[in-house]
This record gives structure tokens, C-alpha cells and sequence, in this order.
């Protein structure tokens, strides 16, 4: 079996199939990692939810801030943007079983065999993989209690608090873990979230850095696969960090990587319509 792993695919299905092509992968024998954003912006939102969904157990999707946001809007809890490509799926037949398949991804997966995390964002430093792990099953809890998803979906939304503490509770203590994996860029050393700035490396606001590039960081030295960073257009120079998302919807390319060989495919996306 061969792993690989791709970005944001944001409702851009036909790149990725193209990628897919190229590596001749088969459901069959091989594995992709999606790292979140599967739906929104793009023009095949509907297609690629059900290409996911459909891959079973050869695929294997974490959550991100797009894929939260469909949740949110299905469940009345939040309104359509004007830039969201996502009504294709409120009106499917299959509405109800695709957004249930979604509530029961994960926000962070871990392979111990191979030692790599996939995540939408990124894990602050301060945390290390045990405690990355705990604090994400807290969020799918939520997600997939039908009790506590509407509080959860009500409350997710806002940049407050800024920085984890074990004091807090509620809906208030996952709405920071839910921004640490899927919406986090720059943070401190001690993880103190800025969530305005989402340029490129040299736009991190004083005393802000990357979160991957703290030396302070407790998951240094493991291989962690993310995406939703596509102003980084793949330049990661963490060793073991790769970043994913190299902005396909905003016209640029799809990146596909191997994860066995660390090889990566890229495919142009110049002509996606959105």
C-alpha cells in the first residue's frame, strides 16, 4: 500500500483526479490523506464531498475551517457567503448523509506506524502529540453528540480566547482548540493566537511566527502533513513540516506527495473556473 496525502482540494475534484492519474492510484491497493477544506470556493464542492466519502476505507479526511463552516450553514447555525460555493450540497438528495459523514471526521489524525500527524492548520508548540490528540477528540465528541453539536456549531465561531488554558470550559475551551487545528497561522511561543494575518511568512505580526517555526516546539523532530496555509504555496523549511495547500482555487496548483518516498506531483490549476 502507498500513502499519499493532498491539500485543500476546496470543491476542485477534476485536479486532484488528474493528480490521482498520474500516481495510478487505486483504492484497491493504496491510501490518500485529505487535509481538510474538502468543499467551498471551488466549483465541485458536491463532486469532491462524495469522492471522499466514497473512497471508504482507502481514504481518510480531517476536518477543516470550510468543512466546519458547511457544517455550521446545514444545521441553520450559520448563513451562506456570497463567495461560498456550497449550495450544490444543501440541495442534494444525499444532503443529510454527506453532512453526517463530515461531523464524523476527525480534526487530527495519527499514524503511529509511519509517526506522522495530518491536521487542517497546525498544533500549537506547547503541545505535544499525546495532548494534541485528547484536546482534538474533545472537538469530535462534540460533533458527533447530537446533544451537543447545535451548542457546539452556535459557539465555534470567534477568535476569542486566544490562547489555551486549561481553566477553560464549554463551548469557549473548544472554540480555541477548533482555531488551533483548523484556522491557525502565526502564533507565539506559548501559543497566543493571531488570526487576522494570513499573507505569506513575512507578514507575521511583532512577536508572531509561524507556529511550525518555534524551536520551542513540542512535536519538533515528528512529520506533520498540513494545509490551509496556501499564501506558503508549499515553502516549508521546518524539516519533517509539509505544507499542502498550494492555493489550487485561487488558480495556482493541486500538490499530491507520496508520503512512503516523500515525492510530490503537482498539477495546474490555472483554469479552474470558481
Amino acid at each position: 500500500m502507498t500513502l499519499y496525502a493532498v491539500g485543500d482540494l476546496q470543491g476542485c475534484l477534476d485536479p486532484l483526479k488528474a493528480l490521482l492519474a498520474q500516481v495510478d492510484f487505486s483504492p484497491s491497493r493504496d491510501c490518500l490523506w485529505l487535509a481538510g477544506d474538502l468543499v467551498n470556493r471551488g466549483p465541485q464542492s458536491l463532486e469532491a464531498l462524495r469522492f471522499a466519502r466514497d473512497l471508504g476505507s482507502s481514504g481518510l479526511t480531517v476536518l477543516g475551517n470550510h468543512d466546519l463552516h458547511l457544517i455550521a450553514v446545514a444545521h441553520n447555525i450559520e448563513r451562506l457567503k456570497k463567495a461560498d460555493t456550497l449550495k450544490a450540497i444543501l440541495d442534494a438528495p444525499d444532503r443529510a448523509d454527506l453532512i453526517d459523514w463530515l461531523r464524523r471526521q476527525k480534526l487530527l489524525h495519527h499514524d503511529p506506524q509511519r509517526d506522522i500527524t495530518l491536521v487542517h492548520a497546525g498544533v500549537p508548540p506547547p503541545w505535544g502529540l499525546a495532548k494534541a490528540l485528547r484536546r482534538a477528540a474533545e472537538v469530535q465528541e462534540a460533533l458527533t453528540d447530537d446533544a451537543r453539536l447545535l451548542p457546539f456549531l452556535d459557539g465555534m465561531y470567534g477568535n476569542q480566547p486566544a490562547k489555551w488554558s486549561r481553566e477553560l470550559q464549554g463551548v469557549t475551551r473548544l472554540r480555541v482548540i477548533t482555531n488551533y487545528f483548523t484556522r491557525m497561522r502565526f502564533c507565539t511561543a506559548d501559543g497566543t493566537l493571531d488570526l487576522e494575518t494570513k499573507e505569506g511568512l513575512a507578514s507575521a505580526p511583532p512577536g508572531f511566527a509561524p507556529w511550525f517555526s518555534h524551536p520551542e516546539r513540542k512535536m519538533r523532530g515528528r512529520t506533520i502533513v498540513f494545509g490551509h496555509w496556501a499564501a506558503l504555496e508549499g515553502r516549508c523549511d521546518e524539516p519533517g513540516v509539509h505544507a499542502l495547500d498550494t492555493g489550487c482555487v485561487w488558480g495556482n496548483c493541486m500538490t499530491l506527495m507520496n508520503l512512503d518516498t516523500g515525492e510530490t506531483h503537482r498539477q495546474d490549476c490555472k483554469d479552474i473556473s470558481r
